[in-house]
């Protein structure tokens, strides 16, 4: 573990276990050359963030890429975290670019850069597939949040990264199943760490969806100073309070008409009322 300038650098256990298998397998070198790519494109989640105005707290890296932990006080925007997310594999594709130039004119081992082109387009590709906590899965994720209620995008983020991570899973074992007396190990133990990783985040849903709605208050003065419309949310009022806060949006001021059985407009509620009558009143539950 080294920290740097209040930034914690570590390895995921996952990536020391790999570690161990390849040099009792005899390709260290290429994990070597993978822990390079792996490195430089978390430079580039790492820069995208920073010149984002986000603080970081740690990188930790994974074979197959890896976490960054930052401090979401509310800012960071949906387009921010995509253009974070698209940062990494950005880094794969300049690195492609640079080796095949280097291969063209003649420079360096032919079959080592080969390896190197290899590498950074399956790590570029398999951190696009849409699962979280890959960057594919932060992409639709941050997407999603544009278009939907939050907590519905939280719920269907996860659920799609659920299913995702269990075809990885199937994908890793299926010689086995077609009869072959091997299996895919190092995809079998991505699978079910990608498995392991999003169960718990969907168990943590209601804790992430409280985190959001606690953020906020920032969006607040955002609104007043921008002085945009606020989106206006029709509520009956036999609406249970938890209904009608999983409809609030990522980036959006919300204003709550609460109507009667005759159409009526009953009362004009802003979110912040609705918010803080949530916190006095309601425990986090499990997702539906």
């Amino acid at each position: 573990m080294i920290n740097i300038r209040g930034i914690t650098l570590s390895l995921h256990p996952f990536f020391v276990i790999l570690m161990l298998f390849s040099v009792m397998t005899g390709h260290f070198l290429e994990l070597i050359v993978l822990f390079a790519i792996v490195f430089i494109h978390e430079l580039g989640h790492l820069a995208a963030a920073l010149l984002s105005g986000v603080r970081i707290r740690s990188v930790q890296m994974l074979p197959f890429g890896g976490v960054v932990e930052i401090e979401d006080h509310g800012q960071l925007t949906a387009w921010k975290e995509i253009g974070i997310a698209l940062a990494g594999p950005a880094m794969n594709a300049a690195m492609i670019g640079g080796v095949l130039l280097l291969r063209e004119a003649g420079w360096g081992n032919g079959a080592f850069l080969s390896y190197v082109v290899y590498g950074n387009a399956m790590i570029a590709i398999f951190n696009l597939l849409p699962i979280l906590p890959l960057d594919g899965g932060k992409i639709l994720h941050a997407a999603a949040s544009l278009l939907f209620p939050y907590h519905q995008t939280l719920l269907w983020s996860s659920r799609i990264s659920l299913a995702g991570s269990a075809a990885v899973v199937l994908v890793s074992v299926f010689p086995l199943l077609q009869g072959e007396a091997k299996v895919q190990l190092n995809l079998l133990m991505i699978g079910v760490f990608l498995l392991y990783s999003n169960w718990v985040d969907y168990r943590h849903i209601p804790f992430r969806f409280t985190r959001f709605l606690m953020n906020r208050e920032r969006g607040y003065d955002a609104a007043a100073r921008k002085g945009g419309f606020a989106q206006p949310i029709i509520a009956d009022q036999a609406k249970h309070l938890d209904s009608i806060l999983r409809l609030f949006k990522r980036g959006k001021y919300h204003v709550v008409y609460v109507m009667n059985k005759q159409g009526g407009v009953i009362a004009m509620l802003p979110e912040q009322r609705l918010i803080s009558a949530y916190f006095a009143t309601e425990r986090p539950t499990l997702p539906r």
